[in-house]
């Protein structure tokens, strides 16, 4: 038996690298892509009563497109396909294109744009981004605890010193909140700070304090935390490049002192 046989790769390796080529994966984006701008042509009434049924027939068949793509990299990666979210979403994602739209389910059929998210799992700049979100949650949490207090204490004081001048905005806790939440946003706070200030001139020290307070310190530690999960995900991805690099410069030169060997070794004597 000759040597090389034991060394071809089977037909999941083959697919494996099929799947994985970067031209396979620029046909995928292109067909999300074109996906989407035909689920936006879709919804144009004179368009559809025009060309309605070719419009489906080309989304059954970008559909169809999808679930050999996933069939595919299901059989390369095996049971290892689950263990990877982005390929768990892809999958969630295409199968609610495949429920049945009809009766009570029909509210599925608007769905279909979720499609047009497998961008992010299939562009890799976009991966990072949501990792890098993903990583910054537990520090968002943290920070969105401080707002939730800090808008609090804010909306006790607000509701017991504004309460009596301006009940339209200050009338009870939850008034207050919602009031202090627009102030937040930015939202026509002027307005509401002018009337309080009709009848208590000083309550602009109010307003000032909590804008400067929730405007520029605690939302402000969103960004440094989504920046900061940003920079920890860039830094891990470099990291796994040049490790990736190392690896493949090694099995490279592992490979030429083996076919060297190979070189060197004596042909066998002909019986």
């Amino acid at each position: 038996m000759d040597s090389r046989s034991s060394v071809r790769p089977g037909a999941r390796t083959r697919v494996r690298a099929f799947v994985e080529d970067a031209r396979f994966q620029r046909v995928v984006i292109w067909v999300i892509t074109a996906n989407a701008v035909l689920l936006g042509l879709e919804t144009s009434e004179p368009l559809m009563d025009a060309i309605g049924p070719e419009l489906h027939a080309l989304d059954r068949a970008m559909l169809a497109f999808f679930v050999v793509e996933l069939t595919l990299r299901l059989y390369a990666h095996g049971w290892r396909f689950f263990t990877n979210a982005w390929n768990v979403f892809d999958l969630l994602v295409v199968g609610i294109s495949l429920v049945p739209t009809g009766g009570p389910l029909g509210v599925l059929r608007a769905l279909r744009i979720l499609r047009v998210l497998r961008l992010v799992s299939t562009v890799p700049s976009m991966r990072r981004v949501v990792d890098g979100l993903l990583a910054a949650v537990p520090g968002m949490a943290s920070v969105g605890a401080l707002l939730a207090l800090v808008i609090y204490v804010s909306a006790v004081i607000g509701t017991n010193l504004f309460g009596a001048t301006s009940p339209g905005h200050f009338g009870n806790l939850g008034v207050t909140l919602f009031t202090l939440f627009q102030t937040m946003t930015g939202e026509a706070w002027p307005d509401v700070a002018r009337e309080v200030m009709a009848a208590q001139p000083m309550a602009w020290i109010f307003f000032v304090v909590y804008i400067l307070v929730v405007g520029f310190a605690v939302l402000n530690l969103f960004i440094a935390v989504i920046v900061s999960g940003m920079e920890g995900v860039g830094e891990l991805a470099e990291h796994e490049a040049s490790t990736d690099a190392i690896m493949i410069d090694e099995l490279r030169a592992l490979r030429a002192e083996i076919a060297a060997l190979r070189a060197e070794m004596p042909s066998p004597a002909p019986r």
